[in-house]
Order: C-alpha cells, then sequence, then structure tokens
C-alpha cells in the first residue's frame, strides 16, 4: 500500500510549552486511522500540521510524497480537512457555503452543481439546504463541516470529531459514510468515542504528552487489557465450590469485584473450560468472554497511575 501520510519527528513547540513532540507515523491508502488522546494530548495540533494550517517546529509531514511546508497549495488539493468544531460562516445558507467552498476549489458551472448535489444527497443535508448555518443543530452543522471537507472527492482526509453532536442514526450513516469512502483514501480520525474505533477504524494510535505511546489494530489495542480473552462465570447459586474445584486447575481463577458469585478466570481456552463444565456436570447461568476495554487500555496507556487508584 502507498504511503499517502508520511510524518517524520514532526514536532511542534509554542514557546517553551512542546505540544507535539517527534512523531513518526505513516498512513497508507485504504486505511482509517484513528487518532486518540486525552485533551491537550496533542491531537489537534498534528492534524493542523499534517493539513497545512499551522507550521512545524522541526521534521517533516508529506502528504502524496509533497512536503506540507514546501508545497501548501498543492497539498490542499489532496486534503480534505474538517477542524475542530466544523467552523464556517453561520450567515450563510448550506447551499451558500458548499458553493463557496466548491468555487475557491476550482469547480464551477455544471461539475461545480454536480459535485455538490452529490456530495448533499451522501451526507443527507437536503433539507437543509437552504437554511443558514447558524440556525441548523450541532449535529447538522458537524454534517456541514464534513460536506466541505469531502466535495471535492480528496485522497486524503483529516476528520477532527466528525461524529461529535450526532443523534445514534446519524452516527451510524456517517460511520458507514467513512467506511465506504476509506477504499480509495488515507483517512485519519480524532475521535473521544472509542466505540467509534472499533465501528470504523482499521487502526488506531495513541497519544498523550505529545508523544505517541501506542499504535495497532483495534484488536491488537484490546488485548493490552489484563481481561482479554479471559472468561467471565457465574455458577448457579450454591454451586459456587464445585465450580471453583473443577476450573482452578485451568488457570488463574478470581473472584470479581462487586460481584459476590461472578468468577474470572484467565489462561484457559475455550475447548478447556467447556470440557471442564461438561466433564464435572456444572450447573452454569451465564458464561462468555471478555474481549477487554478500549477505556481502560487507553486509561492504562495514558494515566496509568489514575487507573490504579480508580
Amino acid at each position: 500500500m502507498s504511503q499517502m501520510i508520511v510524518l517524520d519527528k514532526l514536532s511542534k513547540s509554542f514557546g517553551a510549552f512542546t505540544a507535539v513532540d517527534s512523531i513518526n507515523l505513516s498512513v497508507p491508502k485504504g486505511q482509517v486511522l484513528g487518532f486518540l488522546g486525552p485533551n491537550g494530548a496533542g491531537k489537534s495540533t498534528t492534524m493542523k500540521m499534517i493539513s497545512g494550517f499551522l507550521e512545524p517546529s522541526s521534521g517533516s509531514a508529506k502528504i502524496a510524497g509533497l512536503d506540507v511546508t514546501q508545497s501548501p497549495v498543492e497539498v490542499k488539493r489532496h486534503i480534505g480537512y474538517m477542524p475542530e468544531g466544523a467552523p464556517s460562516y453561520g450567515d450563510m445558507t448550506t447551499a451558500g457555503f458548499l458553493r463557496f467552498v466548491a468555487e475557491i476549489r476550482g469547480f464551477n458551472g455544471a461539475e461545480k452543481n454536480r459535485l455538490i448535489d452529490q456530495t448533499v444527497e451522501r451526507v443527507r443535508l437536503t433539507e437543509v439546504f437552504n437554511q443558514p448555518i447558524e440556525t441548523l443543530s450541532k449535529g447538522f452543522k458537524r454534517r456541514v463541516g464534513l460536506a466541505q471537507a469531502m466535495l471535492h472527492d480528496p485522497q486524503i482526509l483529516i476528520l477532527d470529531e466528525p461524529t461529535d453532536g450526532l443523534d445514534p442514526n446519524q452516527k451510524h450513516h456517517v460511520r458507514g459514510l467513512i467506511k465506504e469512502m476509506a477504499a480509495d483514501k488515507a483517512i485519519i480520525i480524532s475521535t473521544h468515542i472509542l466505540e467509534e474505533v472499533e465501528a470504523v477504524c482499521s487502526r488506531a494510535v495513541i497519544i498523550a504528552h505529545g508523544k505517541l505511546l501506542a499504535d495497532g489494530t483495534p484488536e491488537e489495542l484490546l488485548a493490552r487489557d489484563p481481561h482479554h480473552n479471559t472468561h467471565l462465570i457465574t455458577p448457579q447459586a450454591g454451586t459456587e465450590d464445585r465450580v471453583r474445584k473443577a476450573l482452578a486447575p485451568l488457570g488463574v481463577l478470581d473472584s470479581v469485584a462487586g460481584h459476590d458469585t461472578q468468577l474470572r478466570l484467565s489462561g484457559a481456552t475455550n475447548q478447556a473450560v467447556s470440557a471442564a463444565i461438561r466433564d464435572a456436570k456444572l450447573s452454569i447461568e451465564g458464561l462468555y468472554v471478555d474481549r477487554g476495554a478500549l477505556d481502560d487500555v487507553f486509561r492504562q496507556i495514558t494515566d496509568p497511575e489514575g487507573l490504579n487508584h480508580a
């Protein structure tokens, strides 16, 4: 896969404060990258540098082989960018704003109208097409921001909190749209919604204090949860001792905090657990495999002290 975005020791300082600290990162065509981190981690600053809105203090960012500082105008032709908060011109209508964006992108006449019509339909903005943006709900404003980013069908999409303020149906639609566009684009999504990573991202990175701390597929990040692939067992009342005796040889068996009768078994295979339950004729009310939680992995990586004292 060709690398559409390449960051090499990318850094940004504001006086004595280092917001982004020597990040190395490559994103190929066909990948949706979840860009995660706590508030103030450096996510938005990194996205602004990738998009050419902030100049790096050191290091480099290349878009489709072009350096963002050496070829800023050409780079922006390859990028669709939805900044934090999806800013726009509130006194414009949705139609007027999208016409303005199309024209500054160099489109006119029938081609401009075709792109606007196509994008409005895909993002579902028809009902607010002639409405002033300042009168729109937060969710519709966010969708107008997404529309202007994807209007010119760019190779690269940089989206800062694309589903913030959307209702569940709108989130489902936008996530489906992102997955649909991913086949021939490189897409970076900054989000605080960790379920979104599992829903649409093929890879995720976590940064904190400006440093890249983790990089992997959602499944690889989930595997860092100590509870990943452990078994949660709820014995039938009165059979706890029999269940403990039968399952203890298979791995580490602990009681689950806050659940008097629930047990957690680590280190055993599904086949071994099923066989032990069957052979001992145990009465089990509940049994499932815990995949872990990205929320816990996120806290473990970005705030390990807070996790220990939670």
